[in-house]
């Protein structure tokens, strides 16, 4: 009960002692959450979701490792980090799981040995698996040559062959 009671504390002193000035002005319209999650790129553990609420939706990037402490999967994470904006424009999604022990869904469908980086595209498939790390501009060259993304293009810019 006193970590509560600590924490309430806590809140309600926090509120009464502020000065006021992260309050937006009248002439301000404060930021739309939701506008913000939309143009964020989401990076989700593996045991956190379900595949099947993506597909149609969204590409998956997935990278996966033995441990997450592994170098290569941290330097894959990194580079789609860097270009996070040019990813939300091709509607990925960054799924990884770094714990063979939890057997993830992706995990036994992918099998990896080790460090290994996958695309599926929009329609479920496996398109493209490499054990090694892809820099960001080489993962969007992969997923600009599929199907479904020369589609998207054409439909976004149609006099942009």
């Amino acid at each position: 009960m006193k970590p509560f009671l600590t924490l309430v504390f806590a809140a309600v002193f926090a509120a009464s002692t502020s000065t006021g000035q992260n309050v937006p002005s009248d002439t301000e319209t404060p930021p739309d959450p939701a506008a913000q999650a939309e143009n964020a790129l989401q990076i989700l553990d593996a045991r956190e979701i379900d595949v099947r609420e993506y597909v149609w939706n969204h590409r998956l990037v997935v990278v996966m490792a033995d441990t997450d402490g592994n170098p290569q999967f941290d330097l894959q994470l990194e580079a789609i980090r860097e270009r996070a904006d040019e990813f939300v424009k091709r509607d990925v999604v960054v799924i990884f799981d770094a714990n063979p022990e939890d057997r993830s869904a992706l995990r036994q469908v992918l099998r990896p040995n080790g460090f290994m980086t996958a695309i599926i595209d929009k329609d479920g498939e496996v398109k493209a698996r490499r054990p090694s790390v892809r820099s960001g501009r080489e993962l969007m060259a992969v997923i600009d040559k599929f199907p479904l993304r020369r589609q998207e293009m054409l439909e976004r810019n149609p006099a942009g062959r």
